[in-house]
């Protein structure tokens, strides 16, 4: 029996070139729009790091890092240990607390309201503006409690101000891990516990100390709350938590470029040059410590075999051949 094509018309492929022009016209303004994104969001920080470093850079004296300022003129080297001082104090307030609160809200928490509304809460927090954090850390600390312009209130509000960053980076690098990690480890006969400390934590371990010093480098270019507690000094930071003024570099920057000195001004201008380096530096220490501890990731076997895997599959491949 024969089957005849008489009568049967063959599919039209006339129309493949205009869908394929329009094609590429919807690629090409795809990828314009990308462009046009980008360099509106690259072109103003090139402007501003730009003009930092121009101010700076012309002005610039090494004698800043190490001698102490007096208002009108000296160094930042006050600023900048205070600086310091009060970062490690929010980085052990806010991690802390926040990888805490990450941990709880993943692994031993269960859905309801209960969750429902510490996620929410922790939004909420995360939307507050900084100076009012600052208003309320006056009220309540510095003259509520009467502790003064002090270390201990900046680092409490600082804390409370970046510890929702470090809980949502946590609680999104512990819902990373897969599930069967877990059940792995719980297969075995390990305790709960156990298995979040030696095997879930460490794989979730690059997503939460990227979140934490993006957390540090918010409260290093903070200002406002630090002026409502922390005060200002010209000396270096006594060691005391409370009715101590703490130096930073952010009310150098800030107030300093008013004074009518113009040393003062080459002060502002210098710190403004640190507090970015600063924060480049904070950036580039998160994508090292991911770096580092990604060998604890559970998918670097999958994206990077190990090298002796991959030439003992050479050697299998030629032995077969």
């Amino acid at each position: 029996m024969t089957t005849t094509t008489a009568g049967i018309t063959p599919p039209a492929i006339q129309h493949d070139k205009p869908i394929a022009r329009a094609r590429r016209v919807r690629n090409g303004a795809w990828w314009a729009g990308c462009t046009l994104a980008l360099l509106l969001v690259v072109a103003p920080v090139v402007w501003i790091l730009e003009g930092v470093v121009e101010h700076a850079v012309a002005g610039w004296k090494w004698d800043v890092l190490w001698t102490t300022s007096t208002g009108i003129g000296g160094g930042l080297a006050n600023a900048i240990v205070g600086t310091f001082v009060i970062m490690i104090g929010v980085a052990l307030v806010a991690g802390s607390l926040g990888i805490g609160a990450g941990i709880y809200l993943v692994e031993f928490s269960h859905p309801g309201i209960v969750q429902t509304v510490l996620r929410s809460a922790t939004e909420i927090l995360a939307g507050v503006p900084s100076i009012v954090f600052g208003y309320c850390g006056y009220l309540a600390l510095v003259i509520g409690l009467h502790w003064g312009f002090s270390l201990l209130p900046a680092v409490i509000v600082l804390s409370l101000l970046v510890t929702p960053y470090v809980s949502k980076s946590t609680e999104l690098a512990l819902g990373q891990v897969p599930v069967a990690n877990r059940e792995g480890g719980e297969a075995l006969g390990m305790r709960k516990t156990y298995v979040l400390r030696r095997v879930v934590f460490r794989a979730a371990l690059p997503g939460i100390l990227t979140g934490l010093i993006i957390a540090l480098a918010i409260s290093a270019g903070e200002t406002a709350p630090l002026i409502y507690t922390a005060g200002f000094s010209n000396l270096y930071p006594s060691g005391a938590l409370i009715h101590s003024q703490v130096g930073y570099l952010t009310y150098a920057a800030y107030a300093f470029y008013d004074e009518p000195s113009a040393t003062a001004q080459a002060l502002s201008r210098d710190a403004s040059l640190l507090l970015v380096l600063l924060v480049l530096a904070l950036i580039l220490s998160a994508r090292l410590a991911v770096r580092v501890t990604q060998r604890f990731s559970p998918n670097r076997s999958a994206s990077r075999p190990r090298r002796g895997r991959r030439r003992g599959a050479v050697d299998g491949a030629a032995a077969v051949r």
